[in-house]
């Protein structure tokens, strides 16, 4: 075989690249054209934000317009400017307490001023760049506050829904509710009534009818239908009066207390920011789990988005609008929807705009009893079963329900200080939260250290450890991830000690390594105690997966000792050298902190057996780490490697018929559902294929590596395409073949009895995957006969 890497003619079939490789991208045309897409979600949008801008203007008891005024700017403004190009900001639900409350202390011109000082507060705060800061604020804290103010809003509206007027606070209305029982209107009523019925039934329509009813929203749908159905029955209810916009009032100077105002914009400014900074956030997990990634669209710019929001706030209060901050209802819709630019946010804001000036006879048919009830829906499903669940599982429960109650006894900025004041009294609890104990075990005193060791444990401390006796062998196991410097003085003092009077000290755990029979350096433990990561052993600092080269401490190994009866380096009883150290010392490491983990798995699966989903054939090659690239774990895949991935077709074996016992096994035995094929970059095996002479002699490697040379004919071979990378040519003739080999071991194994047989019968699939070793990158293969593209698996392909 020759030695040369095989060539071919110019294929007029295979694309011709217009520019190098490297160069820059063109750069795009100024013309404005908007996505099909945008334009379709900006309706879906419009429809969702029209009746909920109007229900949440009538639920802080702000004219009706400066919802719609809130709603357009928010599109319009925060769209352009912000830095979430898919979220939609708006009149939110979760500041209609904030607002309400303004308005009745300070009235609605001085609402609006303090709307534009908020957004000027933003803009301040973005500028200094801080918007990272307000994700720190504990998810217990936010889904309090949230819960707290769908309690108002669902309370004060049912006033309304039973026709009659909401008192000033959540007190007051629920001292007026049996009154409110007694002398309820039947017309606001039966109207509310049916408006929650079509907002419940509408996404639950069976059958490709509800598929194509369910993309009209609920929310219009609701509002809409309690329309009609009182404007043809009659009724005569309290509607939506939109007065005429010569007469729509605008920001004023601020009139009031000076605390007072200031305490007023610092909280809109917190629910605002607050509630943007996370729906962004959210927006983010959205479109990273939605098929077909926008190409024009990363991860949220969080201080630019705070511009944005701040521009649109200082818009919206000079334009006697509400507050704005980005809505999640609207913004799922609109991921939802197939956005895929910030345009289909701003065309909402147009949309709004044009109803506000075009619709207003239609829009005060609304009964506000209709409007109300889709309010007081918000409401309620703002106190969210899944974040209680959350907090729970987190132990954070005494957070959500100081911050909820405070929220709707005191108001939005007393209950989310209340909040915070008890998430740091819990870390505080946590933080010292510290057990120690102390027992004897066959001569050895075992001290156990569990949670983080400050200077409020030394006193248990020093006073467990004076209770081991003198000259005795001690292991302190450290538990914790922290240790101040009180707690170091205190340990090291007492080890320096005790070593001293013929004592001897092991420490180990996550703060130190493993130290016998001689007292440590301060050094040492210094380092161990600012160390933050796990110890395997004796000064060694590293775990999967975090930063390591091959699996080596930073610190130089001493040499292993010399066995003047041997000959050898090693002692006897134990394995030879650094090597043996080595792998000795990460199974000492598993058996301390992974065992304990999985015991119960391992245990479960030697009761049942294995049944993995896969037999997964790769190469044998050390950097390839099967349960790292495939996210698996015990029992998962059933392994089979080899020099270069092979699978050597039937019959040319020639006495090792280990891969196709193994993948008669996989499939008869364990009836695996797919079987997939795995080469990587830099292969030696196809390196050693390249490079091959013909003749010589056939040593072991050789005669294995003839099981690769239908690849190297394939791939030489002009008649068929080359398998290829999504996005780029292969780097060079080694990673061509290697690709190549993927799809030729494909081939090999169709052409087994057993997997011939289970393919027939549908119960398996094969599958081709190709690894990048220096990008960390995985391909799988797409396609088949002229179009075999392996095709890059990002972490948004498949959801979680």
């Amino acid at each position: 075989m020759s030695a040369c890497v095989p060539t071919r003619a110019a294929d007029s079939t295979r694309p011709k690249s217009t520019r190098p490789p490297h160069s820059p991208p063109p750069s795009p045309s100024r013309r404005f054209r908007v996505a099909g897409a945008d334009v379709s979600a900006s309706i879906a949008v419009f429809l969702i934000a029209l009746p909920l801008s109007l229900g949440i203007a009538l639920a802080t008891g702000a004219p009706l317009q400066a919802g719609l005024v809130a709603a357009a700017v928010g599109g319009i403004v925060a769209g352009r400017l912000g830095g979430a190009p898919l979220q939609v900001s708006g009149p939110a639900a979760g500041l209609t307490v904030v607002t309400a409350d303004l308005i009745q202390r300070y009235g609605w011109r001085t609402t609006c001023a303090i709307t534009v000082l908020a957004g000027l507060a933003q803009l301040g705060l973005g500028c200094l760049r801080v918007a990272r800061g307000a994700l720190a604020v504990s998810p217990a804290i936010v889904h309090g506050m949230l819960a707290g103010i769908g309690i108002t809003i669902a309370v004060a509206q049912l006033h309304i829904v039973l026709g009659g007027t909401p008192q000033s606070s959540v007190l007051d209305n629920l001292r007026a509710l049996p009154a409110q029982l007694a002398g309820l209107h039947p017309a606001a009523v039966s109207v509310s009534a049916l408006t929650l019925v079509l907002l419940l039934l509408w996404p639950r329509i069976p059958g490709r009818a509800g598929r194509l009813l369910r993309r009209i929203p609920a929310a219009l749908v609701a509002v809409a239908g309690a329309t009609a159905a009182a404007s043809l029955a009659g009724l005569t209810l309290p509607k939506v009066d939109l007065p005429s916009w010569r007469s729509h009032a605008l920001a004023g100077l601020p009139e009031g207390p000076m605390l007072g105002l200031v305490a007023a914009v610092l909280t809109t400014t917190l629910v605002c920011s607050v509630q943007s900074l996370l729906g962004a956030v959210a927006v983010d997990k959205l479109v990273a789990g939605r098929p077909g990634l926008p190409a024009g669209v990363g991860r949220s710019d969080l201080n630019r988005e705070l511009l944005g929001q701040g521009a649109a706030n200082i818009v919206s209060g000079s334009l006697g609008g509400l507050p704005v901050a980005g809505v999640a209802v609207r913004s799922s819709a609109n991921v939802q929807a197939g956005a895929v630019s910030r345009n289909s946010t701003m065309l909402h804001g147009v949309l709004v705009v044009a109803a506000a000036l075009l619709m207003v006879p239609i829009l005060e048919l609304i009964p506000l009893a209709s409007l109300a009830a889709l309010v007081m829906a918000v409401g309620i499903q703002m106190v969210s079963l899944h974040h209680i669940r959350t907090v729970t599982r987190h132990r954070e429960v005494p957070v959500y329900a100081v911050t909820t109650l405070g929220v709707v006894l005191l108001g939005v900025l007393e209950g989310v200080t209340l909040g915070i004041a008890v998430a740091v009294a819990v870390a505080l609890h946590r933080l010292t939260r510290t057990h120690i104990t102390h027992e004897e075990k066959e001569g050895v005193h075992h001290v156990h250290v569990r949670g983080q060791l400050t200077f409020l444990a030394v006193p248990r401390l020093s006073r467990t450890l004076h209770l081991v006796p003198q000259g005795a062998r001690v292991v302190v196991e450290l538990g914790g991830s922290f240790m101040d410097h009180a707690a170091y003085e205190s340990l090291q003092d007492w080890q320096n000690t005790h070593t001293a009077r013929g004592g001897s000290v092991e420490l180990t755990g996550r703060r130190a390594g493993v130290r016998t029979g001689e007292p440590s350096s301060a050094a040492d433990l210094r380092a161990e105690a600012a160390d933050d990561e796990p110890t395997t052993g004796a000064g060694c600092r590293c775990r999967p997966w975090t930063p390591w080269r091959n699996h080596q401490c930073d610190r130089p190994q001493a040499p292993p000792p010399h066995d003047g009866r041997t000959g050898r380096a090693g002692a006897p009883g134990t394995p030879g050298g650094a090597s043996g150290h080595d792998l000795a010392r990460g199974i000492s490491a598993f058996q301390r902190h992974t065992a304990p983990h999985v015991r119960g798995e391992l245990a479960r699966l030697a009761r049942e057996g294995q049944r993995p989903s896969q037999l997964f054939l790769t190469c044998a090659d050390s950097r390839l780490v099967t349960s790292m690239i495939t996210s698996s774990g015990p029992g998962d895949l059933f392994v089979v490697r080899n020099v270069g991935n092979l699978v050597p077709l039937p019959g040319q074996e020639s006495g090792d018929d280990s891969v196709a016992a193994a993948i008669e096994y996989a499939v008869d035995v364990l009836k695996v559902r797919s079987i997939t094929v795995c080469g990587h970059s830099g292969c030696g095996a196809m390196q050693a294929l390249l490079n091959s002479e013909p003749g010589g002699a056939q040593t072991p490697l050789k005669r294995w590596l003839r099981h690769g040379l239908p690849s190297l004919e394939r791939m030489a071979d002009d008649d068929r395409p080359w398998p290829r990378l999504a996005g780029r040519e292969p780097a060079d003739a080694v990673e061509q073949l290697c690709l190549t080999n993927v799809v030729q071991q494909l081939e090999h194994l169709s052409a087994h009895e057993s997997v011939a047989r289970a393919l027939r019968e549908g119960a398996l699939e094969l599958h081709g995957m190709y690894f990048h070793v220096g990008e960390a990158q995985a391909y799988l293969l797409t396609g088949a006969g002229a179009d075999e593209v392996f095709d890059h698996v990002r972490a948004a392909d498949v959801p979680v």
